[in-house]
């Protein structure tokens, strides 16, 4: 879905948009018709064409699920469906249904990012450069050592999507399933059943506890955060009189022949600048709950969880185009280190006298060793994210 307030929205697919999202809910009902014992299929009761009608009418009740099931009935002739369910079982479940999907294509394009990064630290595990600190020269170090920092923020952030879960949710109208057991169903039973069908796990209700929801931002957010580490670092190193790393394909400007702007990372870096306060209003949501149900924390999470899950999207397929068509322009790298040798060996003459010996080597310590043990972690993490 292109957005041009968003360039690169497309990039997200059809990942929580509204017609995702429509048919989510739809598919929360089916599954809940079976754990009833009705096998009614309800592709197609609800289409696109209705989005426009339920999202009008969602207003009077706060939330859309109102017009969804009673068009589910008029239309399968299922007058028992969404019986035992409330709004927020459908919603929630839905959300949980769309944050699955969406975190199966990010670990794709995680696991492709990775590889393109364990590929730069291996190539320039030795590649010399001047390291910096507060902006400034400091000691020596490698490109492979550099890259091995991006890629050990990524890997972190990687762990937490890893560790995603994806509850069901089943509470009835105030958590107590006194509905459910008024239909006859055993709550555990009916609880398994429902969250297989859906492909979600199985849990005790969570309205008004929303750990589930928040992790799924904090985690997004890590992805947005080491993505925005790297591209802050080829911003900085672009610049023309440090030349030492470019863009494969950089955009270019409507006025000015001469430039290839460096889009990918700024547009990387405009995810990452947004999806902190995105999370922060989740978590504002989550301490907002009161009661067995809450009012205005939940209904913010909709939004919110969608426009922070589809920038990180966006963010990490344009991180895949930067870093597999990154230019390292490593004679740049190795002319400013030789200019600077000096000051970045400053540190060594210092060390040196203190341990009583003439300074020796390159003065780049463990820095291959750490290399090499980012990478086996690396290696070790890909196949989870088959």
């Amino acid at each position: 879905m292109a957005d041009l307030f968003w360039p690169g929205a497309e990039r997200a697919g059809t990942h929580f948009d509204a017609p995702s999202f429509l048919n989510a809910m739809v598919r929360t009902e089916e599954a809940w018709l079976r754990v009833l014992g009705r096998q009614a299929d309800l592709t197609g009761t609800l289409t696109t064409e209705d989005l426009r009608d339920l999202a009008l009418g969602a207003e009077a009740g706060g939330n859309p699920v109102l017009d969804i099931a009673k068009l589910v009935r008029e239309r399968s002739g299922e007058s028992i469906a969404h019986r035992g369910l409330t709004s927020q079982d459908v919603v929630d479940s839905a959300l949980m249904l769309l944050a699955k999907e969406s975190t199966e294509t990010l670990r794709q394009d995680l696991a492709a990012a990775i590889e393109a990064l364990i590929s730069l630290v291996v190539t320039h595990a030795d590649t010399p450069m001047a390291a910096r600190t507060l902006t400034q020269h400091a000691v020596p170090t490698t490109f492979g050592l550099r890259a091995a920092t991006w890629l050990t923020g990524l890997l972190d952030a990687t762990d937490d999507v890893l560790a995603l879960t994806f509850p069901v949710q089943f509470g009835g109208a105030a958590g107590t399933l006194a509905a459910a057991v008024e239909l006859g169903l055993d709550p555990t039973l009916s609880r398994s059943k429902f969250a297989g069908l859906l492909g979600l796990e199985p849990a005790l209700p969570w309205h008004t506890t929303r750990r589930s929801i928040t992790r799924i931002g904090d985690a997004y957010t890590a992805t947005t955060d080491a993505l925005a580490r790297i591209s802050n670092d080829v911003l900085a190193l672009g610049r023309p009189e440090v030349r030492e790393l470019s863009e494969g394909t950089g955009g270019g400007s409507s006025t000015m022949p001469h430039k290839q702007n460096p889009v990918l990372s700024t547009l990387i870096r405009r995810a990452a600048l947004t999806t902190p306060q995105l999370a922060a209003a989740l978590h504002a949501a989550s301490a907002d709950q009161v009661d067995e149900r809450s009012v205005g924390g939940w209904h913010v999470e909709w939004s919110t969880l969608s426009e922070l899950v589809r920038r990180t999207l966006v963010a990490t397929s344009q991180a895949v185009d930067l870093l597999t068509g990154l230019k390292v322009h490593t004679e740049r790298m190795a002319e400013t280190a030789a200019a600077s040798r000096e000051d970045l060996l400053a540190e060594q003459r210092t060390m040196a006298t203190i341990a009583g010996h003439e300074p020796t080597g390159d003065y780049l310590g463990a820095a291959r060793s750490i290399c090499d043990d980012v990478v086996a972690r690396a290696e070790a993490l890909l196949p989870r994210l088959d």
